[in-house]
């Protein structure tokens, strides 16, 4: 069957290394048979993959799809080698869906644990809000997704952390002259900023401004806590954000005043969460929950 995998990874590394002489001294094989295994597949595919010249070679159009597909059919084989052998967590490859909320600000320190203690094992992470969570992990797209518990109903939760919400005001804003937590009466007929409805925030703050008397923004619905602030920043608003993101992004930004939020409600859960069709987390999943957990704690999040 054409072309093998060996040929494959003929491909991959002339595309990656840009010169066939290059990429035969990696493979450990003569340039004239890595050259001649390329052409084979060629042939074969009744395309030209690459373009050569003095300077080395480039790939053609059909070339640049023959790769991609190329180096996803090696990496699968590499983790069904690897699930196989049962050297690695999760085959080889952890698919980790998570809130655009928490990544940057939690995951950073735990990937770099996790490649310490399996320098084997891929970890993809993917920041997706919370809908797209709840797809990706009933359709096995995610092995595990890091969010809000309640959104992810028949699953295996382990909580991570509680954490309060904040608000974020421009500097010459009323709250901003405060200090200490902000009493919801201050917030009556004030505008509040946003994510869109697909995240579970954009729901709490819908409940909050009710709570509290305050309006939703009709004029702005943000797409990342980044653009929220921004928005904050310029007076359009009173921004919602979560106590991981104000304290490790917000408080360093000079244009807005960090407070929290004094109402009980004014908090979320998070959780490591994988379907419920698992009967039980391996070593290697508890290893994962515990350096987030860790990490949670060393910047100050409760449980």
């Amino acid at each position: 069957m054409r072309p093998t995998l060996r040929q494959l990874e003929y491909i991959t590394a002339v595309a990656r290394l840009g010169r066939f002489n290059l990429a035969a001294e990696a493979l450990n094989v003569s340039q004239p048979s890595l050259s001649a295994q390329i052409a084979e597949v060629e042939r074969d595919l009744g395309v030209r993959l690459f373009e050569r010249s003095r300077s080395g070679v480039q790939l053609t159009g059909k070339g640049a799809e023959v790769v991609r597909r190329a180096q996803g059919i090696l990496r699968a084989v590499e983790d069904l080698r690897a699930s196989v052998a049962g050297e690695v967590p999760f085959g080889g490859r952890l698919r980790l869906g998570v809130l655009p909320s928490i990544g940057p600000w939690l995951l950073p320190r735990v990937v770099a644990h996790v490649h310490q203690n399996f320098p084997n094992l891929r970890v993809v992470v993917r920041e997706e809000p919370t809908q797209d969570l709840e797809q990706g992990l009933r359709s096995g797209r995610f092995d595990r997704i890091i969010s809000t518990p309640e959104d992810h109903p028949g699953t295996l939760q382990q909580t991570l952390f509680s954490e309060h919400l904040y608000i974020l005001v421009a500097r010459d804003d009323p709250l901003a002259r405060g200090s200490g937590a902000v009493d919801p009466a201050e917030l009556r007929g004030r505008i509040f900023l946003t994510l869109d409805a697909r995240h579970r925030l954009a729901r709490m703050v819908y409940a909050l401004a009710s709570d509290c008397g305050g309006m939703i923004s009709d004029e702005y619905e943000g797409t990342s806590l980044d653009s929220i602030l921004m928005m904050a920043a310029s007076g359009a608003g009173v921004a919602i954000v979560p106590q991981l993101y104000a304290g490790r992004q917000a408080v360093h930004d000079p244009e807005v005043v960090v407070r929290p939020l004094g109402l009980p409600s004014a908090r979320r859960e998070i959780a490591l969460i994988r379907n419920g069709s698992e009967r039980s987390p391996n070593s290697d999943g508890d290893l994962l929950f515990l350096a987030l957990r860790d990490e949670a704690r060393r910047l100050g999040l409760g449980s």
